[in-house]
């Protein structure tokens, strides 16, 4: 495998499409609400962009250096794993990634308050580096809090309450009575597909110390909480649509919600840990696809 090619795969594409759902319903509400911009929309994927391969970037370094990645893992070879990178060049390959990330930051903030209003400025700047931070300490350095059960709260923050209801205030400038019913609508799916992830790894990470929720709540509990998750956030999807449309035609983003609804099943049903890695493409592809289609009746 080329360096190129290592590099894409530690960059993890197939995690794009999750990132930028909450920068998609965000713009969805600012359609609705008729204050969205095309050059901040795209502005915020590419940032968000940056946040997400920086993320992929240090969760590959951390739990390479800390040994987390080893022979018993589930998932897919990571590229410090596998020996395709070393770790000196993941640690500047996520420098890099920061400094990109935060001049497109940058941009973004410029494009939505210019010169004339330097507090929120300020304020959205300094989300940005506590953003890159969050990246980065989720599995590096002795504090990492994905290893003390804490990653579903900071995903459930940057994902679902920063990404949309932060990309929807750079349109807006405000904040609608709503949107925050959108925004834990996307802070819980991401989590969901968190805590999927941490599902399938529960064993090898007990084994390593990480102790993520699922590790926690042990196997039985945890696929309680994962059921609550996915229904939590169909309820604030379908309120948020009850409240703000007035046509049944808004109430297609709902179709997102079948797989998900599935996947609720085959985790009660599985005994196997391993066998969940395929659920989770589904439900991160649910996600996306719920932020495509509530996009979608914003043009109805």
């Amino acid at each position: 495998m080329t360096k190129l090619k290592a590099w894409i795969s530690a960059a993890r594409l197939r995690t794009l499409p999750l990132s930028i759902s909450g920068i998609l319903v965000a713009s969805a509400a600012a359609l609705f609400e008729n204050v969205f911009s095309l050059h901040i929309c795209i502005l915020a994927i590419l940032t968000t962009v940056g946040f997400q391969v920086l993320s992929n970037f240090a969760n590959d370094y951390g739990d390479g250096v800390k040994g987390t990645d080893n022979a018993d893992r589930v998932g897919p070879k990571r590229a410090m794993q596998s020996g395709l990178l070393k770790a000196k060049e993941l640690k500047k390959g996520m420098i890099v990634t920061a400094a990109i990330t935060l001049f497109l930051a940058s941009l973004l903030i410029f494009s939505a308050f210019g010169n004339e209003q330097f507090l929120l400025s300020f304020i959205f700047f300094n989300l940005g580096i506590a953003a890159v931070i969050a990246a980065v300490k989720y599995t590096v350095g002795k504090s990492a809090y994905g290893y003390r059960a804490m990653g579903d709260i900071f995903v459930f923050i940057f994902f679902g309450l920063v990404g949309v209801m932060g990309c929807y205030f750079l349109f807006s400038q405000s904040l609608s009575n709503y949107i925050l019913l959108p925004a834990i609508t996307i802070g819980l799916l991401s989590v969901a597909v968190l805590n999927l992830n941490n599902m399938r790894d529960r064993v090898q990470d007990e084994k390593v110390n990480k102790r993520t929720l699922a590790v926690v709540l042990g196997a039985e509990k945890v696929k309680m909480y994962h059921t609550l998750l996915i229904i939590v956030a169909f309820i604030a999807a379908a309120t948020y649509l009850y409240v703000t449309q007035n046509n049944y035609l808004a109430f297609i983003p709902l179709i997102a919600f079948i797989p998900l609804f599935l996947n609720i099943v085959k985790v009660y049903k599985t005994t196997n840990p391993e066998l969940l890695d395929p659920e989770l493409k589904k439900v991160a592809l649910s996600t996306f696809l719920f932020s495509i289609l509530l996009l979608a009746t914003a043009f109805i």
